[in-house]
């Protein structure tokens, strides 16, 4: 599974970064790289169950390949769902059912920073977007 443009740019970016102050910075960066939901997206059915914080999700299915926005209200979350969405933006159903999200927030070195709570909140985030996918 190749990643796409903007994963690897991403993860060229962590690779380059030393520790987590770097790494923290460039999440928060990634976070603010997030098209902005409007109201009408922020909405019950397109909350995102199992997250401390609130989060959105909204998915668009074009042309065989998924397209996701999402907002939530934590900074730090944001910059994690920022580097999520890259990883998972276009991808066809079957290549989004087989993401291991682990792997891909191991190789940007920020798997240290996954407490249990963000880590079970991003599984949440990427079961959604199976449903999603799966639903449509």
């Amino acid at each position: 599974m190749s990643l796409p443009a903007a994963a690897r740019e991403a993860l060229e970016h962590f690779e380059q970064a030393r520790g987590w102050e770097q790494r923290a910075r460039l999440l928060m960066q990634w976070g603010d790289r997030l098209d902005p939901l409007n109201d009408a997206d922020k909405v019950e059915a397109n909350r995102v169950h199992g997250c401390e914080s609130l989060v959105w999700l909204v998915a668009e299915k074009v042309e065989d390949r998924w397209h996701f926005k999402a907002a939530s209200d934590a900074r730090l979350l944001r910059g994690l769902l920022g580097l999520l969405l890259v990883r998972v933006q276009g991808l066809p159903s079957d290549e989004l059912a087989g993401l291991d999200l682990r792997a891909w927030f191991s190789q940007l070195g920020l798997e240290r920073q996954l407490s249990p709570s963000r880590s079970n909140g991003l599984h949440a985030v990427l079961l959604r977007m199976a449903e999603l996918a799966g639903n449509r």
